[in-house]
């Protein structure tokens, strides 16, 4: 196999957290190995401090940078010249942990890289050595391990918790953002944003569920965006009666460490409850278009609950409706905020909720 593995993965938070586990296995299976990770420059703080890598590769996929597509020959030039730099490299290996990413197949391929891994769907096989079966009904998670397992030739085993790797300096922020607020009271986080508009649920709702919280749980409430998120975040908080901490101008470390002080924290199908499970917190995802079952919170379900809607059409996979056509798609905003409630008091009656240290 060789000493130099690459790893690819384009996409955003959350499916980067989800390789987390395989990391793992593959430095158990290669402790000597020189491993890199290729990702998206919106991806590489996720795994930037992992310690299962020894260098992180940053390359602007196409079709994953959330922004308008440029030229038809764009993503072609970018080809090109990104398996100029990875000759450079030297790589033995390469897996590819996207299964139906044949750019990145496409990539490795062009680049020399011997021994090519990935999944066996009919776009990506022409450039792979070597191609294993991608099973639909499996987590993300468990898809990613059975890659590296099949690569290091070792048995399938359960995969570990997701990891993310904060600093000293991460929970000095936390104490200075948090030095004013009770201890005695839970801090709730609620998460309202997401990748796509159609994964959204109504801001009113949120608005709704945080003053509930706060009244009937005695709740200190924080509302948490991205700095693209600022508005989303300001609209729910002007629709609140209570007033609550906001957070939107954080690193994805910092926000991590903060997440960790949590009780709870609730959101819809984001990278940010993704992070909330790794820092072993209680969640409540809301889920509509995307299957629960595959790309769901991965940790236990008496301490990560999922609220789909209840209509025949989900999941579908379709991410990219139009803001004019989301009033037809409504898979999460039809979920009603009791919904939501029932499920924080049947979870908070089973999680012991402890002072904020």
């Amino acid at each position: 196999m060789g000493d130099r593995i690459l790893l690819i993965r384009p996409d955003h938070l959350g499916d980067v957290l989800f390789t987390t586990p395989a990391l793992r296995q593959l430095r158990g299976a290669f402790p000597q190995a020189h491993i890199a990770y290729m990702v998206g420059p919106w991806s590489q703080e996720v795994i930037q401090s992992n310690p299962c890598i020894d260098e992180v590769l940053v390359c602007p996929f196409p079709g994953f940078s959330r922004a308008p597509k440029s030229s038809l020959l764009a993503p072609y030039k970018l080809l090109w010249g990104e398996a100029r730099r990875l000759r450079d490299h030297a790589f033995d290996s390469a897996i590819i942990l996207r299964f139906d990413f044949w750019w990145g197949a496409a990539l490795t391929h062009l680049a020399g890289i011997p021994h090519r891994v990935g999944y066996d769907l009919k776009e990506c096989q022409p450039f792979l050595s070597q191609a294993i079966p991608y099973s639909p009904e499996r987590h993300e998670v468990e898809q990613n391990l059975a890659l590296v397992n099949r690569y290091a030739d070792e048995e399938f085993s359960t995969p570990g918790p997701l990891e993310f790797i904060t600093t000293a300096a991460d929970e000095d922020f936390v104490k200075q953002r948090l030095s004013d607020i009770s201890t005695l009271r839970p801090l709730i986080a609620i998460h309202p944003g997401t990748g796509a508009p159609v994964k959204r649920w109504r801001k009113e709702a949120f608005a709704q569920l945080a003053d509930v919280l706060a009244r009937e749980y005695g709740a200190q409430i924080l509302i948490t965006g991205s700095p693209k998120e600022e508005s989303l975040v300001a609209e729910v908080v002007e629709a609140m009666n209570i007033r609550p901490l906001t957070l939107t101008n954080a690193s994805l470390s910092q926000l991590a460490a903060l997440l960790r002080h949590c009780h709870l924290v609730i959101g819809v199908d984001s990278g940010v409850l993704h992070l909330a499970v790794a820092m072993g917190i209680p969640t409540i995802h809301l889920y509509g278009p995307v299957s629960a079952a595959s790309f769901g919170p991965w940790g236990p379900s008496e301490r990560h609950r999922v609220i789909t809607a209840e209509m025949s059409c989900v999941p579908c996979h379709r991410l990219d409706y139009r803001e004019d056509e989301l009033e037809y798609h409504p898979c999460v905003t039809s979920i009603p905020v009791k919904r939501v409630l029932d499920t924080v008091q049947n979870l908070l009656g089973e999680v012991k909720v402890a002072h904020r240290h």
